[in-house]
């Protein structure tokens, strides 16, 4: 089968790589393009009588606004995006921009995780995603049929997707929830030529595949992000634009610090701080988006309970669990301390 080519333009405003004009001089990046740096994956918020909770979801968005991030992700893997009906997302993604909004953060982006198993789901969800006010899509690959979906199928689904959206997508390549599928850098790097695809995230930890789209982007306006904080710096290190990362839930100005260090030439104060971040990063994968909302409520005084079935470790393991997160906390608050 040949890899499906695109039917036509996207719908939305013109994004993707820089075009060349008769001069040969590449042309103004596109408005679209996403800023280097920390985004969050922001986590969902609940009353006790479940329904979404308004201000608490609020209240968070605008202490990450305020923390140095470059964007908030609303219905990422942190989001319980499958635990959410429709309502209850665009509701999520109106808050969001509308917290920043009020923030002074107008120019911050809100991507949308909008990734289902069928393409024409996944083009009402980005539809959906831009009504409620987000600027980009955030796109899992569809896997439960796994078996039925060869490499072309996919890129066919999309570019189908890409063609129809009003926002910016992008590859969102996460093995764990699909089934094991693992999108290679060169079907990643076939899809970054789509004018409506902006960026991949790669929560894959594949840091290979990561330097390799890098190279494959370079002179455009693709971006390459790591899909967790625990490789911060090698992200960096080979060209890359950030992370988006659910760690930054937690302590967000540490996972912004690492950068800022990287960036300015700090790099053996950036790499001591990475080994905080990994460490907490890796209670945070250990335990799932569960111990971050356990976190929160911890050292932040809000969090709350997930929607069942899942919930929250008690007694000693929860101690346990959250311990792991201390060293982290400490480091927060160190960086917010300097910050003031």
């Amino acid at each position: 089968m040949t890899a499906a080519t695109s039917t036509g333009p996207p719908t939305g405003p013109p994004t993707g790589p820089p075009t060349k004009g008769s001069n040969g001089v590449a042309a103004a990046p596109s408005p679209s393009m996403l800023t280097a740096g920390v985004y969050v994956p922001t986590v969902a918020f609940f009353t006790a009588e479940d329904s979404i909770d308004v201000e608490t979801t609020t209240s968070h968005a605008r202490r990450l606004a305020g923390a140095g991030v470059a964007g908030l992700v609303t219905h990422g893997s942190n989001g319980e995006a499958v635990h959410l009906d429709r309502g209850e997302r665009q509701l999520v993604t109106r808050l969001t921009r509308s917290a920043l909004d009020a923030a002074g953060k107008t120019h911050l982006p809100v991507i949308v995780g909008c990734g289902a198993q069928s393409t024409r789901e996944t083009v009402q969800l980005c539809r959906d995603a831009a009504e409620s006010g987000g600027s980009h899509a955030l796109i899992l690959p569809p896997s439960y049929y796994g078996g039925l979906l060869t490499t072309d199928l996919i890129v066919e689904h999309f570019r189908a997707v890409a063609d129809a959206s009003p926002v910016p997508l992008l590859i969102y390549n996460f093995p764990a929830p699909c089934g094991g599928l693992d999108l290679s850098s060169d079907t990643i790097l076939a899809l970054a030529r789509h004018p409506n695809i902006v960026g991949v995230k790669l929560t894959c930890g594949n840091t290979g595949k990561l330097a390799r789209i890098v190279a494959g982007t370079q002179g455009t306006s693709f971006r390459t992000f790591g899909g967790s904080a625990d490789f911060t710096v090698q992200t960096l290190a080979v060209g890359g634009h950030g992370v988006i990362a659910g760690l930054a839930n937690i302590a967000p100005r540490a996972c912004h610090e690492v950068v800022r260090l990287w960036r300015t030439g700090k790099t053996d104060e950036a790499v001591r701080l990475q080994g905080i971040v990994a460490r907490g990063d890796w209670a945070a994968i250990k335990g799932g988006f569960v111990s971050v909302k356990a976190a929160l409520q911890r050292y932040h005084g809000y969090g709350g309970q997930p929607r069942k079935p899942c919930t929250l470790l008690e007694g000693k393991a929860l101690e346990a669990q959250m311990g792991e997160f201390a060293e982290l906390v400490e480091l927060e608050g160190k960086v917010s301390a300097a910050a003031a």
